[in-house]
């Protein structure tokens, strides 16, 4: 017998149901005409967004708590509807700005005028915001129309676009991504969705990579989770009148859970997004979990009750420097830690070079010791967050100087931390910073007597 797939029944259909039973509501084709008073050129929903955007502000002002005025509300539609076009990447940075960071708008009360920030997203309470899923999204480009097969939208701002692709057809995967890749372009495409989009899906049943904004087609990543019994709760469950399943999972449906669960979604567009000069980047699953473990790993308290750390140990070419600036990222966005500041050690100019360059191209504060005595100047002044230097800096600051930090929220990164030389960088570092959490990196195998220095860092944290 010959199986006929269509798209729609072997990837689209499953996929809106299995969103739907994780708490993406459906929003009709119509619906979403609708909320665009019928131009499609536009993508935001924006009655659903002005409801959520008075919903989840408020402003506090001596003592008492008050709505933004609805001035402020359709201001803030406003600006987010109408930022300039500077290119895809260039333009998406500036919409993630005002996602992740609002926008300040001036409210008069009791004949006071400040300003006060309104927020798009409730980053910190997710299940403030609204989570929407369409189908078939018509979109107006500058000469066609497109229809991304689904669309995910987070308070009607649109977050996740899906390309959906049948299981029996030859490099339909790299279809998906190529269809993803052209609607990204102004002549041929709709880049107005992607300056928004967040995360790229490219699925069908048996396989499932993603992607960001411009990113190119030999960078698309397959995310690997075990997450089994989870997806098999999900497919039978019976919600909004969709029916419960029994049937095998598939790697669509384990990957659409990975990446699309709310949590999951909204801690990774949060935390794990960074603009490295003109290009946006997205976590690689072994990042993600590398991160995840560290801040776990350093909320855990020593004997001293200082904080706990280890060794991440990823093999050359897993993306270092960029895990690196996401933690970085991470524990300055993590309520539980007060001020933190990140000490970040290799041993070759090269090294630090590059990884100053790439902490500078993310848009992070940081600065590089140019000498021993420079490095203590850095590290007396408590506004400098995150600090680059040479092993040999550390040791020639703890022979001439009797500095010392007590902090216990300074997280001292170590590149190639197996290497020997860091014996007696270790003790400098463990006399100048005695309540520091330090996290050792290495990207090559190690020797039997190298094992102890992961012992000496606090164990092994993630291994890839």
């Amino acid at each position: 017998m010959v199986v006929k797939y269509s798209e729609y029944q072997d990837s689209q259909l499953p996929a809106l149901q299995l969103l739907q039973k994780m708490g993406w509501q459906y929003i009709s084709p119509e619906e979403t005409v609708a909320q665009r008073d019928g131009f499609s050129s536009s993508v935001l929903l924006e009655n659903i967004l002005g409801d959520q955007l008075q919903k989840i502000n408020r402003f506090e002002y001596k003592g008492d708590s008050y709505k933004f005025s609805t001035g402020s509300i359709q201001g803030a539609i406003n600006a987010l509807k109408n930022v300039p076009d500077e290119g895809l990447v260039r333009t998406n940075e500036k919409i993630y700005d005002l996602l992740t960071l609002g926008k300040s708008f001036t409210e008069t009360i009791q004949g006071d005028s400040k300003g006060f920030t309104l927020k798009y997203i409730d980053w910190v309470n997710i299940e403030n915001n609204v989570y929407h899923v369409a189908e078939e999204f018509e979109v107006e480009g500058l000469k066609s129309k497109r229809r991304p097969d689904l669309v995910l939208f987070v308070n009607g701002i649109p977050f996740v676009v899906i390309e959906n692709k049948r299981r029996d057809k030859n490099e339909s995967l790299d279809e998906a991504i190529s269809q993803n890749l052209r609607n990204q372009k102004k002549e041929t495409g709709i880049p107005k969705l992607f300056h928004f989009a967040q995360l790229l899906i490219a699925v069908h049943p048996n396989e499932v990579k993603y992607g960001t904004t411009a990113t190119p087609s030999k960078f698309w990543s397959v995310w690997k989770e075990d997450n089994e019994k989870q997806v098999q709760k999900i497919i039978k469950k019976q919600i909004n009148g969709v029916v419960p399943e029994n049937r095998l999972t598939t790697q669509q449906d384990r990957s659409l859970l990975a990446l699309c669960s709310q949590d999951r979604l909204m801690d990774i567009v949060y935390k794990y997004i960074v603009f490295d000069g003109p290009i946006k980047k997205i976590c690689r699953y072994q990042q993600y979990f590398a991160v995840q473990e560290t801040i776990e790993r350093v909320k855990e308290r020593d004997k001293d009750h200082n904080r706990r750390g280890g060794v991440i140990w990823h093999t050359t070419g897993s993306g270092k420097s960029l895990t690196m600036v996401m933690i970085s990222k991470a524990l300055s966005l993590d309520k539980e830690i007060d001020n933190p500041r990140v000490l970040i050690v290799t041993d070759r100019i090269s090294l630090d070079k590059q990884i100053f360059k790439t902490f500078e191209n993310c848009g992070k504060k940081v600065k590089k010791a140019q000498s021993g005595s420079d490095l203590i100047s850095l590290l007396k002044d408590k506004g400098n967050e995150i600090i680059t230097t040479i092993i040999d800096k550390f040791n020639v600051a703890a022979s001439r100087a009797k500095y010392k930090d007590d902090s216990q929220n300074i997280f001292v990164l170590v590149d190639e931390s197996h290497r020997s030389n860091y014996g007696s960088a270790h003790a400098a570092m463990k006399r100048m910073l005695p309540n520091a959490s330090f996290i050792g990196f290495t990207g090559t195998p190690l020797m039997k007597s190298e094992k102890s220095t992961a012992r000496k860092f606090g164990g092994f944290i993630h291994k890839y």
